[in-house]
């Protein structure tokens, strides 16, 4: 198949590469900045540059940008893709682009899947991308109900295909709500954590938990700012229970009676062992 990516950064550029490592594929990419596509070339990431003769003939479309600039390539590109297409946006919030895109999409021939790689780095651009990226992670994928089930089986099997361990459907709602927890409360922690002052004297007193809690707060603040506030309905419930779980641990802490610390550590062991 021909496959075009637009947006050649950690993730659209993570795929090229994965594709072609694990993939027939030809493989098309276009990125704003000449310098990456210059590079995504010499890498051999991409075949060839995507433009306006090879966009049509691409049999899927992986739109790698930031969410609202997701919504506005594929809608300003809608009479561009093939009648057999099959469009997937990358961007980490669902509802805020299919809601934009699945009404246009539903007027064309095309097919449009919301999508997510599950992975990342907490190093940005082209020069982070990766190969390997993809490997253990999941591919969320969030179809309109009228999505046949032929498009889901070839976005499904193209995933595995190029390299992930698990593709996984579900709603948009469902998504951005998981994601509230599971990835961008995960990013707040860390960015508030590391801000004590006693950081910058970690040097020699720190090991793993210092860095497990420290390394997503190395981000790109102009997404997850825009991440953040596509989905603030859905974070902001969640940073509240976090601050009410943490005054169960400082309550119990201020009162210097082991007998209401140890339930409150105990519960957050069980819950930690109910996962594994």
């Amino acid at each position: 198949m021909k496959i075009g990516i637009i947006g050649l950064g950690l993730i659209g550029g993570s795929l090229a590469m994965s594709i072609r490592r694990h993939t027939e594929h030809t493989v098309f990419g276009y990125d704003i900045d000449e310098q990456v596509m210059l590079r995504a070339k010499a890498a051999e990431a991409i075949h060839d540059a995507l433009d306006d003769d090879t966009l049509p003939a691409c049999d899927i479309v992986l739109v790698a940008l930031y969410p609202e600039l997701c919504a506005q390539y594929i809608i300003s590109h809608a009479d561009a893709f093939g009648p057999r297409a099959l469009v997937i946006d990358c961007a980490g919030v669902k509802r805020h682009v299919c809601r934009q895109v699945e009404p246009v999409a539903a007027e064309h021939p095309w097919t449009y899947i919301g999508g997510h790689p599950m992975a990342g780095r907490e190093f940005s651009g082209f020069q982070s991308a990766r190969a390997d990226l993809f490997e253990n992670a999941s591919m969320i994928l969030c179809p309109a109900p009228e999505v046949d089930i032929e498009a889901r089986e070839l976005a499904k099997a193209f995933f595995l295909e190029s390299g992930f361990k698990l593709v996984r459907f579900c709603t948009p709602e469902a998504h951005d709500q998981m994601i509230a927890y599971t990835s961008q409360l995960a990013h707040v922690v860390s960015g508030a954590y590391v801000k004590n002052p006693l950081s910058a004297q970690h040097k020699g007193f720190s090991a793993g938990s210092f860095l497990d809690m420290t390394r997503v707060a190395r981000l790109n603040e102009n997404m997850w700012t825009e991440l953040f506030l596509e989905n603030d309905d859905l974070l902001l419930p969640a940073v509240d229970d976090l601050i009410y779980r943490l005054n169960q641990y400082r309550d119990a802490l201020a009162s210097r009676d082991p007998e209401k610390l140890k339930p409150v550590l105990r519960e957050g062991r069980l819950a930690k062992e109910a996962l594994d």
